[in-house]
This record gives structure tokens, sequence and C-alpha cells, in this order.
């Protein structure tokens, strides 16, 4: 086969890979639009229905135990958590473990991170599939009224979330619906 018969062939295909690429990380929503649908099951079994947390501002954060950065942002995202719980925002903070093994080794893991929020449970992948998730760790920031505002890519630092959260929280309402 000639050379530029090769290099044809590897163009179409570099093409081809880098196009599904693209559609692979873009998400089926747009920032504005409605959070896709979620009901995953946290680690007492208990399932938590994303259309249920409406009247909230939701920090929906996609995560692994093997995950480096993951790690190295939890105890931010806990200390925001707690940081809300305290003052009575309407905000809800969902860790959503993938890739991560079976409900025994998340739990141990969530344990020993001592994180304060919800670890739900995506065993078959399907709703970081969904979210369009390319790599760990995703937060994404979901208003009040359940539209997608905001989508971080990589660790998140506490402050950043927060300047995130002010103005969403500013227009959520008074009172929080019970989660």
């Amino acid at each position: 086969m000639k050379a530029w018969v090769k290099l044809a062939v590897l163009a179409v295909a570099a093409v081809i890979a880098a196009q599904l690429l693209v559609r692979r990380s873009s998400p089926d929503f747009e920032l504005g639009g409605a959070a896709p649908a979620l009901a995953l099951p946290d680690l007492t079994g208990r399932r938590v229905d994303l259309s249920g947390l409406k009247g909230r501002v939701v920090a929906l954060n996609f995560w692994a135990t093997w995950c480096g950065p993951c790690l190295l942002e939890i105890p931010e995202l806990a200390e925001i958590w707690r940081q809300s719980r305290k003052e009575g925002r309407c905000f809800e903070l969902l860790g959503v473990a993938e890739e991560s093994g079976s409900r025994e080794q998340v739990a141990s893991e969530a344990e020993r991170l001592a994180i304060p929020y919800p670890v739900l449970l995506d065993a078959d992948g399907s709703v970081a599939e969904t979210f369009r998730v390319p790599s760990y760790p995703r937060t994404y920031l979901i208003d009040a009224e359940g539209k997608v505002r905001r989508v971080f890519d990589g660790a998140v630092r506490g402050r950043t979330l927060e300047e995130a959260l002010r103005p969403l929280l500013a227009t959520a309402p008074a009172s929080c619906p019970r989660a």
C-alpha cells in the first residue's frame, strides 16, 4: 500500500475518533437547561431522586474512590456542606460514586474520608453516562428550579464553589422544601 493511502486512512480514522470523543464529552443538555433525571440508592439503600430536591440548590459531584483529585476536593466539599447545614441554606450536595466497587467498599472509603453528605451509588454507570461525565471529578451545580447552571471539570476548590453557589442561593426559596 502506498504511503499516501496509509496516511489518508490514518487521517480519516483520527477525524472519526475525534468526533466520537467530542460527542461523548458533550452533555445531552445545555447550561440553563433541565438537569437529566437521577434516582440512585445511597449507602443505606434509600433511593434519592434529584426531582425530589427541587427548591434546593444541588451540587452533584461525580467521583471515584481511586481518583486522587477527587480525594483532595472531598474535605472542602464536606466543609461547604457542613457550613450550609449550620446556616440553614437551601443547598444539598450529593456525591455520586463511580467505578468504585461494591456498596461496602464505597461505604468504607466514605467513612475513612468522613464524608458527611449523601453518597449515591451508580453501580452500572448509567447516570454518569446520562450526564456525559468524561472524567472524575466532575461537579454540576443545579439551581432550585432543576436547571444546570455550572459544570466544574476536575477538582473544584471550596472558594470557587462558594462563589458559584452565592447567586444561586440568593434566588433559592427562603424556606427549604424537605429533602
